[in-house]
């Protein structure tokens, strides 16, 4: 998610720290001490030496002074690099130390005197990538992620699935780029990438497991050559990859914090597809004339159904005054994603984690597969232990197989929708496994003990993800890509 205070803190922090570090690497190469500098410029040799340990800021008055004593352009003092190769290893081993996997670790933190010999402080920060490294590969796991996943789901439940940071910054960027009312075309996409520094290039030899490569040295962004029908996927994954330069992320140093990275990037494309202003205005009509649809939304921005459902559950608490439900479901009923703030009750597993959940059968996004058209919108009622719920689902099938998408509300609420009067009405016990899972007295008398299925298992339940150092992309393969296709020196 967009870092909060305690993050911006950290990184004020260590831009103390780099200042203290070229402070101190042009005031040794002028050859004056800390007593020498603390009288040219009026100030006691203690409060330079916090200054130079990162621990206070300068006032702006004093940094000009300390520019000038050393014959230097303040503007220098204040680059975010650090000065020398043995400053660059301090900074890295003072990071590394204050990560949350090393405070578990329980140990002191080892300072840097320039007693501390180059080489030992060398093995000391090639000991804490290899830590990160190892944490990397170990928190790869399908339990690490659903664990990770649950985490990120709660606190957007606690926002209402709304973030307000990240639609300032679509909606200043596409109004920097004229887009008016509408879609939004390839062409302003390819204008926000030029704005940004950036060129799109299609690629079709992107490796298997990655969506969009981006060369941050010369400024390009490999996408396939494409995507699904209307190419609206090649939008959203051209906006993506710009939203990891734009939210200002650097390589994620754990699996949480890859699909933090994720939810944002997902959710700025979403935002510069579906402006705030014009889908609010949109909405709030449709809710006037209690017209209210999924489908609406998704034809007037010209995107997909499942991004129009995803998108009104981001606007719908806020500007709507609606608590909703959306979720996407397999065509064997397993969950693949959700968000509920409206009671919805999902099957979880202990853990709180509803991937790869079952639904229950009375569920629209089960239902719906037992028409004999799934052209149109599904709408049904569902009793369920927590309440009433409408939904709309939409059905559909993608090179996975058949998938269903259902967005929805409390029952109080289904007066503001297209399809509140279907007749359609189901009752679900779930949790209760006489809901749906228990067959029958006929079907156990005469088929339990006289069969034996040969499970379909899927094919990622036993594979690891590849341990780069982006969870799930393969380093070798990425960078033998951009070698391929970088420009001529």
């Amino acid at each position: 998610m967009v870092p909060e205070h305690t993050s911006a803190q950290s990184d004020a922090e260590f831009d103390r720290l780099i200042l203290g570090k070229r402070l101190k690497h042009f005031r040794t190469r002028a050859g004056l001490t800390l007593d020498q500098l603390g009288e040219r410029v009026g100030v006691g040799v203690s409060q330079l030496s916090l200054i130079e340990n990162g621990r206070r800021e300068p006032r702006l008055g004093l940094l000009q002074s300390v520019a000038r004593e050393l014959d230097l352009d303040p503007a220098e003092l204040l680059k975010t690099e650090a000065p020398d190769q043995r400053s660059a290893l301090e900074i890295e081993l003072e990071r590394a130390q204050t990560a949350p996997a090393y405070a578990r670790l329980g140990l002191p933190r080892v300072r840097t005197p320039r007693t501390l010999g180059d080489e030992t402080l060398e093995a000391l920060v090639g000991l804490h990538r290899e830590l990160a490294r190892r944490s990397r590969a170990a928190a790869a796991t399908s339990e690490e992620a659903r664990r990770a996943n649950t985490e990120i789901r709660m606190q957007m439940r606690e926002r209402d699935n709304y973030m307000h940071e990240i639609e300032l910054v679509a909606s200043d960027l596409m109004r920097r780029i004229g887009h008016g009312a509408g879609a939004v075309t390839h062409r302003e996409v390819a204008m926000l990438a030029e704005l940004l520094g950036f060129t799109l290039i299609f690629a079709d030899d992107l490796p298997s497991n990655t969506r969009s490569i981006t060369d941050l040295a010369n400024g390009r962004i490999y996408l396939p050559p494409a995507s699904i029908p209307g190419g609206h996927g090649l939008r959203s994954l051209a906006l993506q990859a710009m939203a990891h330069r734009v939210l200002g992320h650097a390589e994620p140093s754990s699996y949480a914090e890859f699909l933090e990275q994720r939810l944002q990037i997902n959710y700025f494309a979403a935002a510069c597809l579906i402006p705030e202003a014009r889908a609010v205005e949109f909405l709030q009509q449709a809710k006037r004339n209690r017209n209210l649809a999924i489908e609406d939304l998704r034809d007037a921005f010209g995107v997909t159904h499942e991004a129009a459902a995803h998108r009104f559950t981001n606007i719908a608490t806020q500007h709507l005054g609606l608590r909703v439900h959306h979720y996407r479901a397999d065509g064997a009923g397993a969950l693949v994603r959700g968000f509920e703030n409206d009671g919805l009750p999902f099957p979880t597993d202990a853990s709180g984690s509803i991937e790869g959940e079952v639904l229950c059968r009375k569920w629209g996004g089960r239902t719906a597969f037992d028409r004999t058209n799934r052209t149109s919108e599904f709408y049904q009622y569902t009793d369920t232990p927590s309440g009433t719920f409408w939904s709309s689902v939409q059905t559909g099938d993608a090179e996975g197989g058949p998938f269903a998408i259902a967005c929805g509300v409390p029952f109080d609420d289904a007066k503001w929708f297209r399809g509140r009067d279907t007749s359609v009405r189901t009752v679900s016990t779930c949790p209760d496994e006489a809901c749906c899972r228990t067959p029958s007295e006929d079907l156990l008398t005469r088929w339990q003990g006289k069969a034996w299925p040969s499970a379909r298992m899927h094919a990622h339940v036993l594979s690891p993800l590849p341990t780069g150092t982006f969870p799930g992309v393969d380093d070798s393969e990425m960078y033998q890509f951009l070698a391929k296709h970088a420009p001529e020196a």
